[in-house]
C-alpha cells in the first residue's frame, strides 16, 4: 500500500453493507443453476471427427518427416518402401486384427444374450 502524501485530503470510505443488512433479499451465496445442455449423438460424432482430423494431421506430418527407405521382408516377400508407410501398414494390420477379435467376441456375447433372453420367456 502507498502512504498518503502530506497535505493530501483524506476521503472517508463508507463500509459496504451486505444486502440483508440493507434490507435487501437474502442470497444463498450459490450461483444460479444454468440448465445443462443434453449431449446428443451428433455432438459426439462431431467431437470424434475433430479428434480424427487432428490424428490424421499428426500422421501426415509423421509420414512426411520419415521418408527414409526401409527394406521390408514379410512371408517370403521383400520390398522397399518409406519407413513411415511400412509402420502405417503395420498399425493398420494390428488394428484390423484387434477389430476382428473384438467383433468375434461381440458376436459371441450377442448370441449368448439372445439365448438367455429366449430361455427367460
Amino acid at each position: 500500500m502507498t502512504q498518503p502524501q502530506e497535505g493530501a485530503a483524506e476521503v472517508p470510505v463508507e463500509p459496504v453493507k451486505p444486502p440483508e443488512a440493507a434490507g435487501g433479499a437474502r442470497h444463498s451465496g450459490k450461483f444460479d443453476a444454468v440448465p445443462k445442455l443434453k449431449r446428443t449423438r451428433v455432438s459426439g460424432t462431431w467431437i470424434a471427427v475433430i479428434v480424427a482430423l487432428v490424428v490424421l494431421v499428426f500422421l501426415l506430418v509423421f509420414i512426411l518427416q520419415n521418408q527414409d527407405t526401409a527394406t521390408v521382408h514379410f512371408l517370403g516377400m521383400s520390398g522397399s518402401m518409406p519407413l513411415a508407410v511400412a509402420m502405417l501398414f503395420s498399425v493398420i494390420a494390428g488394428g484390423a486384427l484387434v477389430a476382428l477379435v473384438g467383433g468375434a467376441r461381440i458376436l459371441q456375447l450377442r448370441k449368448q444374450a439372445k439365448k438367455s433372453r429366449h430361455l427367460q420367456r
